[in-house]
């Protein structure tokens, strides 16, 4: 199914159907009411030169819900002297794709007009429907455009990649979304005026959106509703954070990203799972996730736990947090919250030793303190001329010559010979690591 614009740009109607949702009689009808994206709009950024200079280039557009993927598309629409047409990958087949540049051949024959033709979450598209826009595109038949949340350099092939500019769009900030906020509230193809909010309905507004100014506007125009109905449509409806709660069935979280509570939460979350209560730490991180607190954040903070709390215990646990930082950036939020439950859950249930955290505090205190001493001579570079004029290497024995791969040397400075830094648990991968350790320091350390 598509959508078609045909008349020139000035004479495209910009009436505001009153019975549209909000977050389409918001949409902004010209680049400057562009919130976010700063990056690809300043005055030599692509997509501004596409706009204003009309080249007829095609994009793919890749990033979070709600950051103005649509938004643009239509912005170019209407700023352009081109025809535009709207498909989305759910519903539009080859079939469709190929009726769309059959037109858009007799427009650019008949009519010297080009089309833009936009595609809505273009990674739903098989091989097939994609590699169909391949020649038309090749050829500037269309200008397309195309739109998805989901990785392009992984969902769409690569020929229709590298005929097409790929433009990164990053999630608003908190900012951004209260500005969108701001102006429904005021104009007259929003609100205008008919509800002021309260600190804490706007706050939560902030959270529930999570970055998505149309998820903002939806909850916006669902609690405004509510107020209006409360104050009988006279005069001005409050919208406070009762009445918000109640019109967007979601809970207010109290917390705090910038306070008190953000690191008060964030701690209870680590030392929950230091602790080995599993399901402590999965409340905590739940209440932050639904604040909309970063999840690069948490992320972060389970990374430092594997190695701070459970270290060689577990040496998988390392790779599992790592896997979901990586995965939190790959697929965003709110998907991104498994790999982050994942994650907790593995360490919270895997054996606990700081002896790695007791190792390198202790080995960083002798350093600071002065104990640290010249290199062994056997130990020193013996690759450069005259080094072994001064007895560089000459008394270092290779491990890989010995049956066993390990043979007595003295490795450390003379004035940390026979320091124990590492000291295993018997907890968990530990408990073998110390049996093994005890035989090579044996040998290590045996005179020779």
């Amino acid at each position: 199914m598509s959508t078609l614009f045909d008349p020139e740009p000035e004479e495209r109607s910009t009436a505001v159907d009153p019975g549209a949702p909000l977050a389409v009689r918001m949409r902004p009808r010209g680049l400057d009411e562009v919130v976010g994206q700063k990056h690809l709009l300043g005055p030599r950024a692509p997509l501004r030169r596409l706009v204003e200079a009309d080249e007829p280039m095609s994009l793919v557009l890749y990033g979070p819900p709600g950051t103005g993927k649509t938004t643009l598309a239509h912005v170019i629409s209407l700023a352009t002297k081109r025809s535009f047409v709207q498909l989305s990958a759910l519903d539009a087949g080859v079939k469709e794709v190929r009726a769309v540049i059959a037109a858009a051949k007799r427009e650019l024959v008949h009519g010297n007009r080009r089309t833009v033709l936009f595609i809505d979450e273009v990674h739903r598209f098989s091989k097939t429907q994609q590699d169909s826009l391949l020649s038309a595109v090749e050829d500037r038949i269309v200008s397309l455009i195309a739109a998805t949340t989901e990785n392009p350099f992984f969902s769409v092939v690569s020929p229709l990649l590298s005929r097409s500019l790929v433009l990164a769009l990053q999630s608003l900030s908190d900012e951004d979304v209260r500005e969108v906020l701001h102006r429904a509230i005021a104009s007259d193809r929003g609100l205008d005026g008919a509800v002021t909010l309260t600190d804490e309905a706007e706050e939560h507004l902030l959270r529930v959106a999570g970055g998505d100014a149309r998820k903002a506007l939806t909850a916006l125009e669902s609690g405004a509703g509510a107020a209006m109905a409360v104050s009988g449509r006279a005069g001005t409806a409050t919208l406070d954070l009762a009445t918000l709660e109640t019109a967007v069935a979601q809970a207010a979280v109290r917390y705090d990203r910038q306070g008190d509570q953000h690191y008060d939460v964030a701690s209870a979350l680590i030392k929950s799972v230091r602790g080995s209560d599993v399901d402590a730490a999965l409340h905590y991180l739940a209440r932050m996730v639904e604040a909309g607190e970063d999840p690069r954040f948490i992320a972060r903070r389970l990374v430092i736990s594997a190695s701070e709390d459970i270290g060689m215990a577990d040496p998988t646990a390392l790779q599992v947090a790592v896997a979901a930082a990586d995965a939190v950036a790959f697929i965003g939020m709110p998907e991104g919250h498994f790999a982050l439950a994942q994650a907790t859950v593995h360490l919270a249930t895997a054996p606990k030793s700081n002896a790695l955290t007791v190792a390198i505090g202790e080995s960083v205190g002798d350093v600071r303190a002065g104990l640290a001493g010249p290199v062994p001579p056997g130990l020193r570079d013996a690759h450069y001329a005259g080094a072994k004029k001064l007895g560089h290497g000459a008394t270092y024995s290779y491990p890989h010559d010995h049956p066993d791969g390990v043979l007595a040397q003295q490795y450390p400075p003379d004035a940390l010979v026979g320091r124990d830094y590492y000291r295993p648990t018997g907890r968990g991968a530990e408990a073998g690591i110390g049996a093994r350790l005890a035989r090579l320091r044996a040998i290590v350390r045996r005179p020779r």
